[in-house]
């Protein structure tokens, strides 16, 4: 197997547990305080609906939908950069930088830390364009 191939295997499987694992982050805590908004998750275990979501389930849930907006793209870039066969090194520091800042971006969402979360963002960002600009240097 292609080791630049493998690098995107192993980053799109940490980036897949890591948003499974904030789902299951919002329903720790939905759990643990019995706090639902949902009319038939608060029926099934006898409790009154809430209208707001949990400090701790909503800034989850806003960090999910950041991970909505910058992974679908890291995938399909990954995947471009891995078909045509771009720099192997610079692709895997790509790979390997987006990855840990989503990592910390979302690490540091959840804990309310700035400027590190923006700081995360921006490191992956700039990983974005990079993957970007690997491909259109193999295109043309």
């Amino acid at each position: 197997m292609n080791e630049l191939l493998r690098l995107y295997a192993l980053c799109v499987l940490v980036l897949c547990l890591k948003m499974f694992a904030v789902s299951c982050y919002q329903g720790f805590f939905r759990l643990r305080r019995l706090a639902f908004t949902n009319p038939e998750d608060a029926a099934f275990l006898k409790r009154a609906v809430r209208d707001v979501e949990l400090p701790q389930v909503g800034r989850a849930s806003k960090a999910w939908a950041n991970d909505l907006e910058n992974i679908p793209v890291f995938f399909a870039l990954g995947g471009l950069c891995v078909a045509l066969q771009t720099s192997a090194v610079a692709t895997a520091w790509c790979f390997g930088g987006f990855t840990l800042a989503r990592l910390v971006h979302t690490l540091t969402y959840l804990a309310g830390s700035q400027p590190w979360r923006t700081l995360a963002y921006g490191l992956g960002v700039v990983c974005l364009f990079g993957l970007g600009a690997l491909t259109i240097g193999r295109l043309a």
